[in-house]
């Protein structure tokens, strides 16, 4: 029998609904199977289900909320919604994990948005630092108990080496690539082996960010982070075949500050 090919893809798009347009102009281009999208910014009802059906993604896992954070899971084979996690603690509509239907047997996907944490490196000063903190090990928690191979992907808010960000010393201390995250992370990785996908297939220190700040973008300077992961068991990651950033979406007109990364799979 042919192996089958699997395309999954991720992307934080700053919501769906200002940018349904270059949703589906992705959707076309590219052709991925899946497609988990963060910060959705919408409730469920008020979602753009018609665009996504017309384009035969007929199948959607939407956990959102009114004007913030929310993540959806479309996709164009058959999924199953099988939970969502409040590793916020506080209600925030930031996971949704789906069983992708394969011809060999289901697929576990998770599509997270973890915290971006605010911008003081303190818990005490900035308390959404700690909730970051919080929410990553509570991840890390769930990470230790997972048996099935699984494929976790989302907007991780972390550049977890020296080499995701375009100035480690500059950023050592600014929130997305301190020492404490970085930490935490790393323990989020070893509680279940991750294998990062993004430096399976493009191995550091290669240049390789997701994310470039609205405010320094328009400069021309390629001051980019890689805040945006997928990470997949390590029976999972041996079949990832292929893996690319779709960086053209950024040059968009007003575009998501973040742009989609895809991994294939041949199951």
């Amino acid at each position: 029998m042919a192996s089958q090919t699997l395309s999954v893809a991720t992307w934080n798009i700053n919501s769906v609904r200002l940018r349904i347009e270059q949703v589906a102009r992705f959707l076309t281009e590219q052709q991925p199977d899946v497609l988990c999208l963060q910060e959705i910014k919408t409730a469920e009802a008020l979602f753009p289900h018609e665009v996504f059906e017309q384009l035969g993604y007929t199948h959607r896992a939407v956990h959102g909320q009114k004007g913030y954070h929310g993540v959806a899971t479309i996709s164009r084979v058959p999924i199953r919604e099988m939970n969502r996690h409040d590793w916020q603690a506080n209600g925030e509509a930031r996971h949704v994990g789906v069983e992708v239907m394969t011809p060999e047997g289901g697929l576990i996907l998770e599509n997270v948005y973890i915290p971006a944490g605010g911008d003081i490196p303190d818990p005490e000063a900035n308390p959404k630092f700690g909730q970051k903190l919080a929410f990553l090990d509570r991840m890390t928690q769930w990470a230790g108990t997972v048996e099935r191979p699984t494929l976790i992907v989302g907007d991780f808010n972390i550049a977890p080496l020296d080499c995701d960000v375009y100035d480690h010393k500059a950023l050592i201390k600014v929130v997305s690539h301190t020492p404490q995250e970085v930490a935490a992370l790393g323990a989020f990785g070893a509680a279940h082996g991750w294998v990062d996908l993004g430096r399976k297939h493009i191995p550091a220190p290669e240049r390789n960010y997701s994310w470039w700040s609205y405010r320094s973008y328009w400069r021309d300077k390629d001051q980019g982070r890689r805040l945006d992961h997928m990470w997949a068991s390590p029976a999972l990651a041996d079949k990832s075949s292929a893996h690319r950033i779709v960086e053209e979406t950024r040059k968009w007109d007003q575009p998501s500050d973040h742009v989609p990364l895809v991994t294939e799979f041949a199951l």
